[in-house]
């Protein structure tokens, strides 16, 4: 926060002499940095012109002299003091004046032996130098790229570090700090005291001071060590930035020490009893549990038992219906279910859970409301070579090809698209395998009825040959929309080996199965029946011409009586 110039000897109480002092080798040093006393003589919308007493005026942003407010600290006339700097002309600053006067505070309280002293910040920036590092109370320190100890290929900024004082130049108000020598110095020291506190078995309290994805770094003391997410809960894994923030205070107990790496492992669930322990003897297989969602996912949610354990609900058991794609169109965090316990394994950690599992499946409510013979409405979910599944509610059915037309050339999918509302009966409900069989042609009237309607047993029919099997021939009869089979018993005088696709053949209906949609033609039927009326007509023609005989044969007697 910017303070205005009276408030500085108020600040600054004790500086008397020594600030004096620096700032007239400051002055005398005339290099590019350098802190001077001057005069606003004006102030612009965006600017501020001061009297620094040199060839030229200095300006600086109108914002170097505004509170966070925005109100002004500052009115022409004002004595300021600010930084000069002359590199690229005459550059002026109030702000790096209050930086430098912080600086210098800390300078005098790290004293004559300021080599070593550690200091604490965050890097807030890089340069082709090095690093700059902000401390809490707003001091930066400078630390050199070779003094860094950081790799080259991370990105720093944010990342909150120690390091040593290695040189000061009050009149330049700089502070160089060295990391490597922190950590050379300190390495030792960390060794010896984490084993300490290792050794102790105890629970200490620490502050978070750095968090990453992996888990969050604690300072116990002048110790740093790590908890990793595996450590924080026994719900497993979680996402640290959700629960800690950096200055928390934590409760942690030492687990491990690796010298090779200089790492101290903490752990904040070894504070508190192992919950798997003893789930295994309060839950099984098929109980039913009371849980609160934790967390959605798009494969599923994690729902939580209220001691520190963990269940999995995938999406697959959220709902009979298929296809769910957003777990969230169904749950939201914060949610209280009741779900069915349908894996647990306390050695892996592992517990899974159902919510379909306590609601009622959807073909055993459809066998509830219908029955075989009903006729329904649903929309086409799949359609496949072999037919098509109908979507019925929250079940599908299936409509294969031969029943869903009486042509059996034809096919759903050549007929029908996905999404289209059809109508379809019932066929059959296979409560063993949770299997619906549909149709769909028996809802209009077959081909063969409408062809009995006017068709009756030894009507002569002609049709073109379609088919020929080793065991008849199957005729489309002409001008309707059945086909008819003769049998090879049934050709009569006719040669099978002679007849080829598309001749037409006559014969007499044999039979007609309307259940079976099956037309029978014979040419054997059809030859005896012609022979029947061939020898009916010859056995008349007979009579008349022995009815002839005889008459004249009697008028032939009676005229000789005569």
């Amino acid at each position: 926060m910017l303070v205005s110039p009276e408030k500085i000897d108020e600040m600054y109480p004790n500086e008397g002499k020594d600030f004096a002092e620096i700032l007239s080798r400051s002055e005398k040093n005339n290099d590019f940095n350098m802190l001077k006393e001057g005069k606003i003589i004006k102030i612009s919308n965006n600017s501020v012109m001061i009297d620094v007493q040199e060839k030229k005026e200095g300006y600086m942003d109108i914002d170097e002299i505004k509170d966070a407010e925005g109100k002004l600290l500052f009115k022409v006339g004002d004595d300021i003091l600010v930084h000069i700097s002359k590199k690229n002309g005459l550059r002026v600053s109030y702000k790096k004046a209050l930086q430098f006067k912080q600086t210098l505070d800390e300078i005098k309280s790290f004293g004559d032996d300021y080599k070593d002293k550690v200091v604490e910040g965050i890097i807030t920036k890089k340069n082709r130098g090095g690093f700059v590092i902000k401390s809490s109370h707003g001091t930066e320190y400078f630390m050199p790229k070779h003094s860094a100890a950081l790799r080259d290929d991370t990105k720093h900024e944010g990342k909150n570090i120690k390091a040593c004082v290695i040189e000061v130049e009050a009149a330049r108000g700089s502070i160089v700090v060295s990391r490597k020598r922190y950590l050379n110095i300190h390495s030792n020291i960390q060794k010896e005291n984490a084993k300490k506190l290792l050794e102790s078995g105890l629970a200490y309290q620490g502050v978070v001071k750095n968090i990453q994805k992996f888990g969050i770094f604690v300072e116990i003391g002048c110790v740093e060590g790590l908890v990793h997410i595996t450590e924080i809960s026994y719900k497993g894994p979680v996402n640290p930035f959700k629960l800690y923030k950096i200055g928390d205070t934590v409760q942690v107990k030492p687990l491990s020490f690796d010298e090779t790496k200089n790492r101290l492992s903490l752990s904040i669930r070894a504070l508190s009893d192992d919950p798997w322990k003893e789930i295994a003897n309060e839950i099984k297989v098929g109980y039913v549990i009371r849980v609160t969602v934790s967390n959605i996912e798009s494969y599923g949610a994690f729902v939580d038992l209220g001691n520190d354990i963990e269940g999995f609900l995938h999406i697959s058991e959220m709902s009979w219906e298929k296809n769910i794609k957003e777990p969230r169109d169904y749950l939201k965090v914060g949610d209280e279910v009741d779900v069915e316990v349908i894996e647990i394994n306390p050695a892996n950690r592992k517990l899974r859970v159902s919510l379909k599992k306590l609601q009622d499946k959807p073909f055993e409510s459809f066998a509830k409301l219908h029955k075989v013979g009903d006729i329904i409405k649903g929309k086409v979910a799949t359609l496949t070579s072999f037919g098509m599944f109908v979507n019925i509610g929250q079940v599908d059915g299936l409509v294969h090809n031969e029943d869903a037309f009486w042509n059996k050339s034809k096919r759903c999918m050549d007929i029908f698209h996905e999404g289209e509302e059809v109508e379809v009966k019932i066929q059959k409900i296979d409560k063993l395998n949770e299997k619906i069989s549909l149709n769909m042609r028996d809802l209009e009237q077959s081909p063969v009825d409408k062809f009995a309607q006017k068709y009756h047993i030894d009507d002569d029919v002609s049709g073109t040959v379609v088919t020929i099997k080793n065991f008849g021939i199957f005729l489309k009869i002409e001008g309707e929309e059945v086909d008819a089979i003769i049998r090879n018993e049934d050709l009569g005088d006719v040669s099978k080996e002679n007849i080829k696709i598309g001749d037409t053949l006559e014969g007499s209906l044999a039979h007609i199965d309307k259940k079976a949609n099956k037309i029978r033609i014979s040419i054997r039927r059809l030859q005896k029946k012609k022979e029947r009326q061939e020898l009916n007509e010859y056995n008349s023609h007979e009579k008349i011409v022995l009815g002839d005989v005889l008459g004249n044969l009697k008028e032939q007697l009676q005229n000789k009586d005569d």
